[in-house]
């Protein structure tokens, strides 16, 4: 029987990777979304800069990504339960919502809501524990 700690690790693994996966979705099928943010008859020009503003939020989400990746897989984080169980219920409400987001088309606002708790936070919280092992030489747990 697997212990809770141990049993977080693959369970963060997999809902990092869940989320990871519908936001490259959103990069390939954002379009609907990025028409959810315009008025009915919009321009070119003000398609464009929505389009330009959900593509940057989708790419510094992979940047929070790789942070918080190469914390797990460098062992700074991946036995520490309080991150464990953080990441986990973030990037599992992430998962849930960013799928509401793409099926319910909803508007570009809510993915900035959606950004800050669940990629920022994470991150912020490895770059953390990065500073705490590295900075300060504490053990990983």
């Amino acid at each position: 029987m697997m212990s809770a700690v141990s049993s977080l690790v693959p369970a963060r693994f997999l809902t990092i990777i869940a989320h990871l996966v519908i936001v490259i979705t959103i990069f390939w099928s954002r379009e609907n979304n990025v028409k959810a943010c315009l008025p009915l008859d919009f321009t070119q020009e003000q398609y464009d800069n929505e389009d330009q503003k959900l593509v940057v939020a989708l790419a510094v989400t992979l940047g929070l990504f790789a942070i918080e990746l190469a914390g797990f897989f460098s062992g700074v984080s991946m036995f520490n339960s309080s991150q464990g169980l953080l990441s986990l219920a973030v990037h599992c409400s992430a998962s849930i919502s960013l799928s509401f987001f793409v099926f319910e088309r909803w508007e570009c606002w809510t993915y900035w809501v959606i950004f800050a708790t669940c990629s920022v936070l994470p991150a912020f919280v490895e770059i953390l524990l990065f500073i705490a092992v590295f900075g300060l030489k504490k053990k990983p747990l």
